[in-house]
């Protein structure tokens, strides 16, 4: 216990004075990128042994580790994982980076590579980002990309204010999604457009521009970084039927590069494509080794700061939705659904008494159609600390961008705005230095003491409070309502 406490402070203090890495600077005009190749070169890795059952082997924590995460990789348990490691306490929440751990591990075949291509903060639009000027920077260099214009998110955007409209949505780096565009396609130094809309070879209905196929791209790369995050993705299929299993010793950056590729490459592309001479020679060439950024997402022993239910003190509403997504689709299921009460189903303009709240004190660093997010460090970034994501606030009656709410305070009126939904309700979900923090797992969700535990499917599951259980539901039934300031 001792050591596991000392080395929580250690890894706390580096942590909290550790200085912010400062933008990368823009590169010389046109610089030379690396070419794509057809036949892959890469440098052999060792593979790893057949383990024995349960053969303890040596892991050093990485940023966001949580034993039941551990567990699925290494097909082993959370009790056996405590067992080797008594030192953990057993309602540990995060691993201190760099914490070294004994695992059980129990083999399973086709493991992967074990080589990391990428760190988690280059995949995370968090704190490496900061000060980072996307226009700017594509505008240095004569590939398509500058020239680009389509209607996204409501207006007309150029091909950089894409890039940051999907980052900021669904909190991947912009530097990621320039990489990918070159790498893929040359969108920074070929002047010449690919002939086909499906520019990252996503023939998806709907995908047949460069909007839409970076919404799936982030939307990919969220699914395999949240996957591996939390474990539930031990295990993917290529288009050929190829398995493969990552190899358990990964982070979540590495595999979420992986699991991208899988998704539309043949073996060859693919196994350049990880490799050090794949998307990670690329995203160097432009930003530099994201490797030598002293910089760690998630400390250990992360906590969540005291939150309220999303809606008025004294108030009864609805628990609509279960974890699921908090954007996009599959994961993370960083989101819960709250609706006001009504006499009515679907879309309805809520009473003026049912608003939204602010569930902790914060800044209100964005407002879009139906969104806000509230800043709880105060910074005004939210790709640092706690951050609050609400969706589907009507227009009239929201917070305005820059103002201090107080725990409480109104932030805006549940509706259907903003994105898909089949009744007037608010989406909340969380994020941590960019990182969407799931609502279910060692670091729940609690809002007044209510945990949310998630269901079979997206949009299922439950809210417990000691004895009492609140299952998710859009039919309001008594089974399903929820009465704010309840112990307070």
């Amino acid at each position: 216990m001792h050591r596991f406490l000392i080395l929580l402070v250690v890894a706390t203090l580096l942590a909290g004075c550790a200085p912010a890495p400062s933008a990368v600077g823009l590169a010389a005009p046109f610089p030379t990128l690396p070419a794509y190749q057809p036949t892959p070169v890469v440098t052999p890795l060792p593979t790893r042994p057949l383990y024995k059952p349960g053969e303890l082997v040596a892991y050093t924590a990485q940023s966001g580790d949580t034993l039941p995460a551990l567990a699925a990789r290494f097909n082993t348990t959370t009790d056996k994982i405590l067992e080797a490691n008594p030192f953990i306490p057993r309602d540990a929440t995060t691993m201190p980076p760099g914490m070294p751990m004994q695992i059980p591990v129990y083999y399973r075949p086709l493991w992967g590579t074990p080589y990391q291509a990428l760190p988690d903060h280059a995949i995370v639009n968090g704190p490496a980002d900061v000060g980072f000027d996307t226009t700017a920077f594509v505008a240095q260099y004569p590939g398509w990309l500058k020239d680009y214009v389509y209607y996204a998110g409501g207006k007309n955007r150029n091909g950089a204010e894409i890039v940051d409209y999907v980052a900021t949505n669904f909190s991947v780096s912009p530097r990621l999604l320039l990489a990918i565009l070159e790498y893929q396609t040359g969108a920074l130094s070929n002047p010449q457009m690919p002939k086909s809309p499906y520019i990252l070879n996503y023939h998806g209905p709907y995908h047949n521009n460069v909007y839409m196929q970076l919404v799936w791209a982030a939307n990919t790369i969220n699914n395999g970084y949240y996957g591996w995050r939390t474990g539930h993705l031990t295990i993917f299929e290529h288009p050929d039927k190829r398995l493969e299993r990552p190899d358990p010793w990964q982070n979540a950056g590495s595999v979420a590069i992986q699991y991208y590729f899988s998704r539309t490459m043949n073996a060859e592309e693919y196994n350049r494509a990880i490799s050090e001479n794949g998307l990670i020679a690329t995203y160097t060439a432009l930003f530099g080794d994201p490797w030598t950024v002293p910089l760690e997402l998630i400390p250990g022993s992360l906590q969540q700061p005291k939150m309220s239910l999303p809606f008025p003190s004294g108030h009864i509403w609805t628990y609509t939705g279960g974890p699921h997504t908090a954007w996009g689709q599959g994961e993370p299921w960083a989101a819960v659904d709250f609706a006001p009460p009504s006499e009515h189903s679907g879309c309805f303009v809520a009473d003026v008494s049912e608003y939204a709240t602010a569930i902790a004190d914060g800044v209100v660093v964005r407002v879009d159609t139906g969104v806000l997010v509230l800043d709880l460090d105060g910074d005004g970034d939210e790709r640092t600390g706690w951050n609050i994501l609400y969706v589907h606030l009507a227009t009239p009656g929201k917070a305005h961008l820059g103002e201090f709410l107080r725990i409480g305070d109104p932030v805006g009126y549940p509706s259907c705005e903003g994105g898909r939904t089949t009744g007037t309700h608010v989406h909340v979900a969380r994020k941590y230095n960019g990182e969407w923090i799931p609502a279910d797992g060692p670091l729940a969700f609690v809002m007044e003491g209510w945990i949310p535990h998630k269901g079979q499917t997206a949009y299922q599951g439950t809210l417990t409070r000691g004895a009492w259980t609140i299952t998710a539901c859009e039919c309001s039934d008594v089974n399903s309502q929820v009465k704010a300031g309840l112990g307070k």
